[in-house]
């Protein structure tokens, strides 16, 4: 996702819009803000809109920068608008009964989020935190459920994102039952694996192994344990948050047991 400070006129005027980042109430001794140009074809969602409902968004939609650790969405509040992230690392996170705060996914540039409390009218079911100073765009609940109800592009995006989300989900309790604990590690990386450019499998925007660990119910140790097991084995390669699957159909076959 691409923001631009400079003012080069837009080739698409409807889709592109300047706006000052404000930063959250909580924080009235921010510094200056800088204007932003906000591409918003470069937004997935809402990339295919029609000229019409993208002069609606551009009306209506709002910028504001959060610091590193700062909470961008709390879990129990009222869902009053969709959120795009535009810049910087997002974590949504979930927190247990003894007070234990678990990552559940990584935002990235592009990513909405927020879209289920925003569907049905209910409270933030998770909270999302910065992991870096980010920008995010807040799209008002009235203008997000117009474009659920009248733009085919958004709609059929929506559907099968919440189609990948259930199945994902689905995924996830079938690795909860796992007795195995190395075999949960195993299961939980084929899960996150993705394909890019060259046929290279990655997992990208690796979370923290108290993450991985609060995750699938085992100790940091043990994931640190396993990870430089398969490391060693050649298996998989670790990035700077992220990991490279070196030999995918061993990790595969790890997983199946």
């Amino acid at each position: 996702m691409n923001t631009s400070k400079n003012n080069e006129a837009p080739a698409d005027g409807a889709a592109l819009v300047t706006a000052t980042p404000v930063p959250p109430a909580a924080d009235p001794g921010a510094p200056q803000q800088v204007n932003f140009n906000i591409h918003l074809r470069k937004i997935p969602l809402l990339a295919e809109l029609s000229d019409e409902d993208m002069a609606r968004v551009r009306a209506d939609i709002r910028v504001r920068q959060y610091n590193k650790r700062d909470v961008v969405l709390q879990k129990g509040a009222a869902g009053d608008s969709l959120l795009f992230l535009l810049s910087g690392q997002l974590q949504v996170i979930d927190v247990t009964e003894d007070g234990r705060a678990i990552g559940l996914r990584m935002l990235a540039p592009g990513d909405f989020f927020g879209e289920i409390a925003v569907i049905n009218g209910s409270m933030r079911s998770a909270s999302v935190v910065a992991l870096s100073n980010v920008l995010v765009a807040l799209l008002p609940r009235a203008t997000a459920l117009h474009l659920f109800s009248h733009s085919p592009s958004v709609a059929n995006q929506m559907l099968r994102f919440l189609a990948d989300k259930v199945q994902r989900d689905s995924q996830f309790r079938a690795i909860l039952s796992i007795h195995n604990t190395a075999k949960r590690i195993y299961t939980f990386l084929d899960l996150l694996k993705e394909k890019k450019e060259g046929e290279e499998e990655v997992v990208e925007n690796l979370p923290t192994h108290q993450d991985i660990a609060n995750m699938i119910n085992t100790s940091r140790e043990t994931v640190t344990r396993t990870l430089l097991t398969l490391v060693q084995q050649g298996v998989i390669k670790k990035g700077t948050h992220r990991l490279i699957i070196i030999k995918p159909q061993e990790l595969q076959r790890l997983a199946q047991g």
